[in-house]
């Protein structure tokens, strides 16, 4: 209803420019004629209607542009930015979503999975049904894509949510790509905005050919604490088995199925508890994971692990730089611990990387970032 009152306008401006054209036309040549009689013309009326022919063209441009792109008829769609916050929309109406547009990303049809492969099949797990969100792109760091939307957490509450995307995913889009989670210790923050070189160090691994492609999912950590990773590592389900974000991921992109074949955890420096407790407590979930610069309770994720589901054991990867000897220490308590744990945690396999050393602190997480994405993705390759 919009656009074809744009063109009432429009072509009165046309026909009026084109009037005023012809008549600064006429004038003009009218004066020619004077000056070769060497007599005198007024040049007002020509400059009038010359002036007045110029704004009726920019007025034909502005309509033009307006009527050609819709702008008018987009607005009238209203509320576009309100959904935003929406945190989840029907998968079949995610469809309708044009892929590349303006910001947006395209749900993938969630990936058909057995339960087997799936990562929920442990003892009480409840299956949650695949919805997609709507992600919108906020940035391209690390040469991939980052996008953001508000997914509900295991509280009930919406909470952002982060999504890296390689430069491989817009490359090949008939491929499906595993998943790394990445936690935060800031109540309320994602954990690119307490690393936020973290993008450059996976992007760096990624396009050196070291690691195979993977996505980086960056949830929003909860409150109510002022260390959410001190209650990871007390009660580690309460972020481990996710099932809403996984499911929600699963079901927005091209992933793997979630499974320990194709879904690993990370975390760096605060949120190196969390990474290790999730992949402690839920190995069947989670195939590989990751802890960078961390400092652990050794006894309380020994006993995590020991309460691990049986039949599983975790791989974990204790990251710290070679003059962080801090944290060099509580990686290697840790490992000790769980070797002479109980259960699950004494299966544990667990290495220790402390090769790392730059000139600089930024530097140094930068080169273990880059170490963490390339074991897990290592881990990820060999698990499926």
């Amino acid at each position: 209803m919009v656009r074809p009152l744009l063109v009432i306008p429009l072509l009165a401006a046309a026909v009026g420019g084109i009037w005023l054209a012809r008549g600064a036309l006429q004038r003009w040549r009218d004066l020619q004629a004077a000056a070769t009689y060497e007599l005198a013309g007024d040049r007002w009326p020509m400059l009038a209607r010359a002036g007045g022919a110029m704004v009726c063209g920019v007025c034909v441009t502005a309509l033009t542009v307006l009527t050609a792109l819709g702008a008018f008829g987009g607005l009238s769609h209203g509320g576009q930015g309100t959904d935003r916050a929406e945190p989840a929309v029907d998968a079949a109406a995610a469809g309708a979503w044009a892929s590349g547009g303006a910001g947006r990303q395209q749900p993938a049809p969630p990936a058909a999975t057995d339960p087997a492969a799936a990562g929920g099949a442990g003892a009480g797990a409840t299956a949650t049904p695949a919805a997609a969100s709507r992600f919108d792109s906020v940035g391209h760091p690390g040469g991939g894509e980052l996008l953001q939307s508000a997914v509900l957490g295991p509280d009930g509450k919406p909470r952002n949510v982060r999504v890296w995307l390689p430069a491989q995913y817009a490359k090949e889009p008939n491929a499906r790509f595993p998943v790394v989670v990445m936690h935060a210790a800031t109540p309320g923050k994602t954990a690119d905005a307490e690393v936020p070189d973290v993008f450059e160090g996976v992007g760096a691994a990624l396009q050196a050919g070291r690691a195979r492609p993977f996505i980086l999912v960056a949830p929003e950590a909860p409150n109510g604490t002022a260390h959410p990773c001190e209650l990871v590592a007390a009660a580690p389900a309460a972020v481990a088995d996710d099932a809403t974000l996984r499911n929600t991921v699963a079901a927005s992109f091209r992933t793997l199925p979630p499974g320990p074949a194709s879904w690993g955890t990370l975390g760096v420096e605060g949120g190196a508890p969390c990474a290790a407790a999730a992949g402690l407590a839920r190995p069947d979930l989670y195939g590989a994971a990751a802890a960078v610069s961390g400092r652990y309770d050794a006894a309380a994720l020994t006993q995590t692990g020991a309460e691990a589901p049986a039949g599983s054991s975790a791989k974990l990867l204790l990251a710290a730089a070679k003059g962080d000897s801090a944290g060099l220490d509580a990686a290697r308590k840790l490992q000790s611990a769980l070797k002479s744990g109980a259960g699950p945690a004494a299966k544990a396999e667990v290495r220790i990387s402390d090769n790392v050393q730059d000139y600089t602190a930024d530097r140094e997480r930068l080169r273990l970032v880059r170490q963490a994405a390339q074991f897990l993705a290592d881990a990820l390759a060999k698990a499926s």
